[in-house]
C-alpha cells in the first residue's frame, strides 16, 4: 500500500485495541487515533475509555463476547484493518506458587485471548489493503525474570505464536509483529509496588535492572506499536521490537 503524504498515515483505517481503556492500551489507542485511525476499544470496563473511541464491553476469555465485539466494530465502521492484542494479566511466583486453575486462567487471557480476537477479525483483515496485527508481548519472553514463571510462559507463547501467525497470514496480506516492553509504568506495576514491603526500594530495583535506569513509559510502547501497525512498515512482519531500555540485549558494566 502506498502512502498519501497529505493525509495522516492511518487515515481511513479502523483499529481494535484490546485492553484499551487504561495503561499501555489507552496510550496505544490515543497514538493510533492521533495518526488518523478510527479506534475501537475492547475492555471489561469500556466506560473508562476515552469517549472519542468506540468502546465495546468485551471479555477476551469469552469467545462469544469477542465475536460480538468484532461484529459491532464491523457494523459500525464497515471494515477492520488493525488489531492490537494488548489485553493481558500479570502473575507472580515460581512454578510452585500457582495451581492448575491459575495457570489455565492466565493462559486463557494472555494467549487464547489474542487467538480469539485475531481469529474473529481475520475475515475482515483479509479484505484490508493494510492489514496488521500487533501483539503486546514482554521482556519476560526473552529474559529469565525471578518470580515470573507463569507470566513468562504465557509471553513466550505469545512470541512464538506471533511468528507462526506471521508465516500463516503473510500471503493473505496480513502482517503480524510483537512489541516487547520492559517493566513499564502502568497501573499493574503501581499495584505491584503498592504491595511491596518497601515500595521505594522495589521501584528503585525495577528501574536499576533496565540499562537506561528507569521504567518504560506507556507512550514509548505505544509509539512502537503504532510503527508496526502502520502501512509505512509494510515490509516488517514476523519480528519483535524490544522497548526495554536495553534490557534484552545490553550488558553494561556497573557504575564505579
Amino acid at each position: 500500500m502506498t502512502s498519501d503524504t497529505t493525509q495522516p498515515e492511518l487515515a481511513d483505517l479502523v483499529a481494535i485495541v484490546t485492553g484499551g481503556a487504561s495503561g499501555i492500551g489507552a496510550a496505544i489507542a490515543e497514538r493510533l487515533a492521533s495518526k488518523g485511525a478510527q479506534v475501537a476499544v475492547f475492555d471489561l470496563n469500556p466506560d473508562a475509555a476515552d469517549p472519542k473511541h468506540f468502546a465495546v464491553p468485551v471479555d477476551v476469555s469469552d469467545d462469544a463476547s469477542v465475536r460480538a465485539g468484532v461484529a459491532a466494530v464491523a457494523e459500525r465502521f464497515g471494515r477492520i484493518d488493525i488489531v492490537i492484542n494488548n489485553a493481558g494479566i500479570g502473575a507472580q511466583g515460581t512454578i510452585e506458587a500457582n495451581g492448575d486453575e491459575e495457570w489455565h486462567r492466565v493462559y486463557d487471557i494472555n494467549v487464547l485471548g489474542l487467538v480469539r480476537v485475531s481469529r474473529a477479525a481475520l475475515p475482515w483483515l483479509r479484505q484490508s489493503p493494510a492489514a496488521a496485527i500487533v501483539n503486546t508481548c514482554s521482556i519476560a519472553a526473552t529474559a529469565g525474570l525471578p518470580e515470573r514463571a507463569l507470566y513468562s510462559a504465557t509471553k513466550g507463547a505469545v512470541l512464538s505464536l506471533s511468528q507462526a501467525m506471521a508465516a500463516d497470514h503473510l500471503r493473505e496480506g496480513i502482517r503480524v509483529n510483537t512489541v516487547n516492553p520492559g517493566t513499564a509504568d502502568t497501573p499493574w506495576v503501581q499495584r505491584l509496588l503498592g504491595s511491596a514491603a518497601d515500595p521505594a526500594a522495589e521501584r528503585a530495583a525495577l528501574e536499576a535492572r533496565q540499562p537506561h535506569g528507569r521504567l518504560v513509559s506507556a507512550d514509548e510502547v505505544a509509539a512502537a506499536v503504532a510503527y508496526l501497525a502502520s502501512p509505512l512498515a509494510g515490509s516488517t512482519t514476523g519480528t519483535s521490537i524490544a522497548v526495554d531500555g536495553g534490557m534484552q540485549g545490553l550488558r553494561l558494566r556497573p557504575i564505579a
